[in-house]
């Protein structure tokens, strides 16, 4: 089992999981992180971290939706190891539904 993350985190990205993850496995796309599925050792303490709630276990029914995601741009984008800023306007999108289809970006973040 691993870690995803979801639509949740899409301009939101508080990065408090990045904070405490010991395997250093999560990846900046610009509007939201990733968790590389190789990497995750199944620890579980990023989830309990995130504000939004958008880390879920592969285990959960929408978590496939979100499994092939994370393990596609974690091979795209770079690495992260230390919680950085958050968006100044996260707080605007937490819990926002349909941010996948409004707001997803494809490009990396600053890493």
């Amino acid at each position: 089992m691993t870690y995803v993350v979801t639509e949740a985190c899409i301009k939101c990205k508080y990065m408090d999981c990045v904070e405490v993850c010991p395997v250093d496995c999560f990846y900046e796309g610009e509007t939201m992180l990733v968790i590389h599925p190789d990497e995750c050792i199944d620890c579980g303490v990023c989830e309990p971290e995130c504000p939004p709630e958008a880390i879920i276990p592969d285990t959960e029914g929408e978590a496939d939706r979100w499994a092939e995601l994370n393990r596609d741009y974690a091979e795209k984008w770079p690495n992260i190891t230390r919680k950085g800023e958050p968006p100044a306007d996260a707080e605007d999108y937490r819990g926002m539904p349909g941010k996948f289809e409004k707001f997803f970006s494809d490009k990396p973040g600053k890493g």
